[in-house]
């Protein structure tokens, strides 16, 4: 729905649906509220934050001892994002100097430097440069190599974090949410068979009174489908990565990232397991609210597509046989 048409309600507490949680509606908004032609968010001040919180927490060990980011003494630059007719382009340029500490099996402690010259958009984070070094007057250790290809790799993941989550979380009302192909199919319960009502009829009143426990509640189907300006990896690693999911919806999180593995969200408002997974091109979950009656499950697969510097997401929910129906 671009631009207007009629707002549409999943779930209302029985109100609409007779399925439990409440009410979320996607009211239709004008086209120019959607997209300006241009609009400019300085993210310097959330980037200096959140490369703090990821860089600070890198730590590698090995035989020789262990190694430790323990300070942030430079972090010189600047982002933004730029909002140009629904498109989001993202400047960002930074020089980067940590302090590390690294201690033997001995107890002995070494102390150095890392520096990084050009987190740019300009580069590919694997083409980022990572220096590694120890502080004037220190002896030559191999706690210097651990730091140098281990710790590295930590940092370079959590540039690569960072990136993911300034194209996520911080985008959040730049642009909204977009609905195209939605689809819901309210399905009525489904009638007793002939047969059924015979034997149903012939049963004595314990086994009927039985039969009558529990509710019915219909079914429905669901389809959204929206662009973001980013990789299928980095996406696909948003829904996958238990540190991006709570930055991304302010909130505790665990998930097992396995085929069959479990999942909460939320605080635990929400719970589910992992289905399938398929890296950078599919994910399909059983998803459920706290609120729903027990073993009451929707299914969600989301399947990303490469459009050549954006990612399609096609979101596809549907509730089986004796399954609550679906609430996004």
């Amino acid at each position: 729905m671009r631009g207007g048409g009629p707002s549409c309600c999943v779930g209302g507490a029985g109100e609409r649906l007779g399925v439990p949680g409440p009410c979320v509606c996607l009211a239709p908004v004008p086209h120019c509220a959607r997209f300006s032609c241009r609009t400019e968010r300085d993210a310097s001040n959330w980037s200096t934050e959140r490369l703090k919180t990821l860089l600070l927490p890198v730590r590698v060990e090995s035989e020789e001892g262990a190694c430790e980011v323990t300070e942030v003494s430079k972090l010189d630059g600047e982002a933004s994002i730029n909002n140009r007719k629904g498109k989001l382009i993202f400047f960002y340029e930074w020089a980067i100097k940590l302090a590390w500490t690294g201690t033997s099996k001995t107890g002995v402690k070494y102390k150095g430097y890392v520096e990084i010259p050009n987190l740019s958009d300009e580069n590919d984070v694997d083409e980022v440069e990572i220096h590694v070094s120890l502080a004037k007057d220190e002896p030559d250790t191999n706690l210097k190599t651990l730091m140098k290809q281990e710790g590295a790799k930590k940092i370079r993941d959590a540039m690569k974090t960072y990136i993911s989550t300034l194209k996520t979380e911080f985008t959040q009302g730049m642009i909204l949410p977009t609905v195209n192909g939605e689809h819901m199919d309210t399905t009525p319960p489904v009638a007793p068979k002939a047969e059924d009502r015979k034997t149903a009829t012939g049963s004595s009143p314990a086994t009927s009174q039985s039969k009558s426990i529990g509710v019915k509640i219909p079914t429905c189907k669901i389809s959204l489908k929206d662009t973001f300006l980013t990789s299928p990896e980095e996406l696909y690693r948003v829904f996958v990565t238990q540190e991006m999911v709570q930055a991304f919806t302010h909130a505790q999180a665990t998930l097992e990232a396995d085929k069959g593995g479990k999942f909460q969200l939320l605080d635990g408002s929400v719970t589910g397991e992992f289905v399938d997974l398929v890296p950078e091109k599919q994910l399909v979950m059983k998803w459920r609210f706290k609120s729903w009656p027990a073993g009451h499950f929707a299914t969600i697969t989301l399947n990303f597509t490469d459009k050549g510097g954006e990612t399609e997401v096609c979101l596809e929910g549907k509730n089986k046989a004796r399954l609550a129906a679906l609430l996004l």
